[in-house]
């Protein structure tokens, strides 16, 4: 194993950096351990097909147990997934379940079928996010140049003023939008445990006739039990952040009107690894030792979200001894991610060890994945960069594709999952990306989660409304257009304001219905709070 000086050592050590994990992996790359594993080369993209990739774009947003319809009494109520009636009696059986006699070999369901499913089944998830360490690209101010001088010269002015407050801070914890008054707004964290408890204060006491339940009986884990993977930099952070949760304003009275303790988090805490010498820098590679220009110095990074199959296995396992069944897992920083009652009945009827969400892409997603057919037949999640190519994914595009990108939020079957969590986690693929920020050139090492699509034997993809389900902020500048600022200044390109200016409404709709906020005086403002 290569030895490293004694200062950078230290320095290593003193920001939570696992020694032994970095030199482990600069050893193997060294060695030409990673020189196998290639980028992902596209054959194609799966088009929505009502089987594999099923659409559920149009059905109505599920908020607090209800549809996101003004009058769905009056809408028609077509069906969104047919199955085979025989196996769907036999899978939601499993949760004292019963069906409606069968007609037909197959069965549809409609949207509020599905809900009256999912309903019940969200007693039998979990909530998970990933956090991430510090938003080092996410305030740093050369990557978020990545829609260009013009979109950020835009919003430079509010970018300066709120930049200074996210950095080196745990993402979750920093605004997930900006009031229209100019004020912060409510935290990432903040609004998925009020989701949470939303859910819970809207969840009824029993399912509904239709699909009644043929016994009785709850995990023993409360409801929706909260997960998540923190990191070495921020967990004690974050702890922190959660005993102080009560007092949120977004949280205070929905816990108290539940009796729901609003965070109550089971953690895995992921390891730091330093960042690796540029590749043109060339061979052999040697850990980055001059961030910010200083001499002995080591830029602590996460491994990628795709290390959670090894840091969250404990905790997944612990779930399902508790009799979770599934576990929803999204990024911190999408504000469309809840657990959506409708994907919850899809999986239980399917029997599927796994479904994601996927939209089509905008020219706002240049950093996540898609989804793409391999050319051997298969189908994975792409991470743009590090797995394919942004060159790559505009050539799919010009060729006519629709280019579905993934929202970075799945749920997994834990009946499938934990017994083969150690096996996904060693087989997930390791990937080298060169990045150019303020504390220097670099590369840094990843596994991303969503390449688990590669390994899984099959998995659903549902084809969402980007404006209900993918509303994320990799970048602050994504934050700030979506949040309505700098759509009126004539420096931002027009491709740019149509999607900023539809995300912004899509914000303003997850807030007010998703997330039971109201407009008040320039400020979101929970709705329990507001006097009528």
């Amino acid at each position: 194993m290569r030895s490293i000086s004694a200062p950078l050592r230290e320095d290593m050590e003193k920001k939570g950096i696992d020694v032994s994990l970095t030199l482990e992996i600069l050893d193997a790359y060294n060695e030409g351990f990673y020189d196998t594993i290639e980028s992902v080369r596209a054959r194609g993209v799966p088009q929505i097909d009502g089987s594999s990739v099923i659409d559920l774009r149009g059905t109505g947003r599920v908020v607090g147990g209800s549809g996101a319809s003004d009058d769905p009494s009056s809408a028609p109520d077509p069906p969104v997934f047919t199955f085979s009636a025989e196996k769907a009696q036999e899978n939601l059986a499993a949760f004292g379940l019963k069906c409606p006699a069968p007609v037909s070999e197959n069965m549809d369901f409609s949207a509020s079928d599905l809900l009256a499913i999912g309903t019940t089944i969200l007693r039998f998830a979990a909530y998970g996010v990933l956090n991430g360490g510090s938003a080092t690209s996410y305030a740093d101010g050369k990557k978020n140049l990545a829609l260009g001088a013009e979109a950020f010269d835009s919003v430079a002015p509010a970018f300066a003023a709120l930049a200074p407050l996210c950095r080196d801070m745990p993402k979750g914890m920093t605004p997930a939008y900006i009031n229209p008054d100019g004020s912060p707004g409510a935290s990432f964290l903040e609004l998925k445990m009020r989701a949470r408890l939303l859910l819970a204060a809207a969840s009824p006491h029993s399912p509904s006739d239709v699909f009644a339940p043929t016994r009785h009986g709850r995990p023993d884990s409360g409801f929706l039990p909260l997960f998540q993977m923190t990191s070495r930099s921020n967990d004690a952070t974050l702890t922190a952040y959660y005993e102080n949760a009560i007092s949120s304003p977004f949280l205070h009275r929905l816990a108290q009107q539940t009796g729901i303790a609003p965070a109550p988090w089971l953690t895995g805490v992921q390891p730091m690894i330093a960042a690796y010498s540029h590749s043109s820098e060339g061979r052999p590679k040697k850990i980055f030792d001059v961030a910010y220009g200083r001499q002995e110095t080591s830029l602590p990074l996460p491994g990628g979200h795709g290390q959670c199959f090894r840091v969250l296995a404990a905790v997944l396992r612990e779930l399902r001894g508790k009799g979770i069944r599934y576990a929803c897992l999204g990024n911190v920083d999408n504000l469309g991610y809840t657990p959506d009652p409708v994907e919850l009945a899809v999986m239980a009827i399917s029997g599927q060890p796994a479904g994601f969400d996927f939209a089509v892409r905008t020219p706002m997603d240049v950093k996540g994945g898609i989804l793409i057919e391999t050319e051997s037949s298969g189908r994975t999640v792409a991470d743009i960069g590090p797995a394919i190519s942004f060159e790559a994914v505009l050539d799919l595009e010009r060729r006519g594709y629709s280019i579905l990108f993934n929202c970075a939020s799945g749920i997994f079957d834990l009946d499938y999952l934990v017994p083969r969590i150690d096996e996904i986690a060693r087989r997930l693929p390791l990937r080298f990306s060169d990045q150019d920020k303020d504390a220097g050139k670099y590369s840094q090492a990843e596994q991303v989660t969503w390449e688990v699509t590669g390994i899984l034997p099959s998995f659903l993809a549902f084809a969402v409304d980007k404006r209900d389900r993918f509303i994320a902020a990799k970048l602050l500048i994504d934050t700030l257009l979506t949040s309505g600022i700098g759509i009126g200044n004539p420096s931002l390109p027009e491709n740019l304001r149509a999607t900023a200016t539809s995300l912004h409404e899509g914000l303003a709709s997850l807030l007010r219905n998703t997330y039971g906020l109201e407009l008040c005086d320039g400020k979101w403002t929970p709705k329990e709070l507001i006097s009528r």
